[in-house]
């Protein structure tokens, strides 16, 4: 027998927990009854809070990177992602390489599965007592709006990424041993009803919601972001008119609200910044790390080992380098970064020196081979505050790279990293970071945790969402119109004529390498490959790690074992084909 102890308005026995052979006892240490927590507007504002906090398993984890980006055409594994690697004990490889990613992958069920069905059924319970809530007129069709939009935007996350799943309406109240799977389109009439209510019932801005919600609740969502999901739900359900129709209303008609493309792509990464003009909907990380219930830790996850580098210590400013996820050679091919302002805006590739004590010297062998170096010998190669270490896209001579004054420095080039056919060399430990994550207020050098918030939805994004569906009307002059938007805001000074494109350059393969630069890192690109059929082949293509192991059936996550043993009506609720 278990014993659960938890707040009752947190007491949701979701699918997987409810399905259970054993007995749950449910202690309620409150005393209080559902009637009771539901049916006071304080208590049901609780509830419309609690329903928006699952998100935080899924966004801003490792986990969270794991399912929604890696295993794709632009990331593979570092050093500490390896197999073999000691330090590792998480399942991401089989999430990286799908080599041996089956239905016992804890984050697969933990850190998805489980998280959107008990966000749906906190959603449930909240709508069959909205009646009764006590709610003044005008914040019940708001709430009701919020409630439908995350039940919408849940079964979202369920339905692409295991296909046809159950689907509930009414709270899971004790124990369930059975379920059936709906069909994929049943699942997305449900999205499309529970966004057809929320989108015209929400409030344009934070400022207009009716109280108790106020201008300064950051997080909860709006008509723009509502609309932008919209966008994005309609064209991964094939209603690509209705996606464009979306996406240009949130692309165009909200500027008087302040939504716009904020003008320095690197200042959306900046941390002092994170409220800006284009993000229309974000995970909301508290400054008080203890609020968080588990803060963002992306900033770990794509950082190279720096800190056992000639000049380099281990600090705040430079990061907890977790080195788990490292780029493709195809993804750092896809940057001209003569011309796009996105590759630094992204990535760092230089290490400036913070430490004088592991500084190397210039020495006699090296002078042997380089006799102009003969007035240096036994002089520090830099100082603190010069470059300690570089990592570039591009190749450096070699003659350069080991011997002139202008290298004294460490590189690691392209051709260290990567052989032609984009397989890895090395250690893979030094590469070009993503530093869209970073964070120098953490408190200490050894501080996990991060306030930053995750960014869930943005008006690049939605651009290029509108671009996609564009391309799927056949009318690729609005599509290079999107494209074209999000590639100036992009341009290096000088260079805005260079990067735009022409409408016979629309297709879905380059409308998705324009999601890759602008938008490498940022939990959506299994969705992308997913939506569009090309996961399989472009990992085929762009990813030898995973190569030899991705297959067909990889397009949808294996359903959870432990939910396919405990219903009784098995032959209702099977596996996915492959698994």
């Amino acid at each position: 027998m278990h014993k659960i102890i938890r707040p009752l308005a947190l007491a949701l026995l979701t699918l997987a927990a409810t399905a259970c052979e054993e007995t749950l006892e449910e202690y309620n240490p409150s005393g209080a009854t559902a009637e009771a927590v539901f049916t006071t507007p304080e208590g049901f504002e609780t509830a419309i809070n609690g329903a928006y906090t699952y998100n935080r398993t899924i966004y801003g984890k490792e986990s969270g990177y794991a399912l929604l980006e890696m295993g794709t055409d632009i990331w593979t594994n570092a050093q500490s992602n390896s197999q073999t690697a000691a330090s590792n004990t998480t399942p991401q490889p089989p999430l990286m390489n799908y080599q041996g990613l089956n239905t016992d992958n804890v984050w697969v069920k933990n850190n998805l599965w489980t998280p959107c069905y008990a966000g749906i059924n906190l959603v449930n319970q909240a709508l069959k007592y909205i009646n009764t809530a006590g709610l003044s007129s005008a914040r019940r069709a708001s709430a009701e709006a919020e409630l439908r939009f995350m039940r919408a935007w849940y079964y979202y996350h369920l339905v692409e990424s295991f296909g046809p799943v159950p689907l509930r309406l009414e709270p899971t109240e004790g124990v369930v041993t059975t379920a059936t799977r709906a069909s994929v389109q049943d699942v997305y009439a449900l999205i499309f009803e529970d966004l057809t209510f929320a989108v015209p019932n929400l409030p344009v801005t934070l400022a207009t919601y009716p109280a108790p919600v106020t201008a300064n609740d950051y997080g909860r969502i709006t008509r723009p972001a509502a609309e932008a999901f919209a966008a994005k739900a309609y064209l991964s359900g094939g209603q690509y008119q209705k996606a464009a129709s979306y996406a240009r209303k949130v692309t165009t008609q909200y500027t008087g609200q302040g939504i716009r493309l904020v003008t320095n792509y690197a200042s959306l990464w900046d941390i002092n910044n994170q409220r800006n003009s284009e993000v229309l909907w974000a995970v909301n990380y508290s400054t008080n790390l203890t609020f968080n219930a588990g803060s963002h830790t992306g900033h770990q996850w794509f950082l190279m080992k720096y800190d056992d580098q000639p000049g380099m210590v281990r600090d705040v400013a430079n990061g907890l380098p977790g080195v788990r996820y490292m780029p493709t050679r195809f993804l750092l091919d896809l940057y001209n970064e003569q011309n796009d302002a996105r590759y630094l805006g992204s990535f760092k590739q230089a290490w400036i020196a913070n430490s004088a004590t592991n500084i190397p010297r210039w020495n006699a062998a090296e002078v042997a081979q380089n006799a102009a170096l003969a007035p240096f010998l036994n002089q520090p190669k830099f100082a603190v505050g010069d470059t300690a270490v570089f990592t570039s896209k591009r190749s450096i001579d070699n003659f350069q790279q080991q011997y002139s004054r202008r290298y004294r420095y460490r590189t690691y080039d392209i051709d260290d990293l990567y052989n032609t056919d984009g397989s890895l060399k090395g250690e893979r430990r030094y590469y070009p970071s993503l530093r869209k994550f970073d964070d120098p207020t953490r408190a200490t050098a050894t501080v996990t945790e991060s306030s930053r918030d995750a960014f869930m939805l943005r008006l690049g994004d939605i651009m290029l969402i509108g671009a996609e569906a564009q391309v799927r009307l056949n009318r690729p002059d609005s599509a290079a119109y999107y494209v074209n938007q999000v590639r100036t805001r992009a341009a290096l000074p000088g260079r805005t004529t260079a990067m735009q494109v022409t409408a016979s350059q629309m297709t879905l393969d380059f409308v998705l390498d324009e999601r890759a630069r602008e938008l490498a890192g940022e939990q959506v690109r299994w969705l992308d490959l997913k939506r569009t059929g090309k996961l399989v082949d472009r990992v085929r293509l762009y990813n030898p790690d995973a190569r030899p192991s991705i297959q067909g059936f990889h397009a949808l996550r294996p359903i959870p074992q432990s939910d396919i043993d405990a219903v009784t009506n098995k032959a209702d609720f099977q596996q996915n084909p492959g698994y």
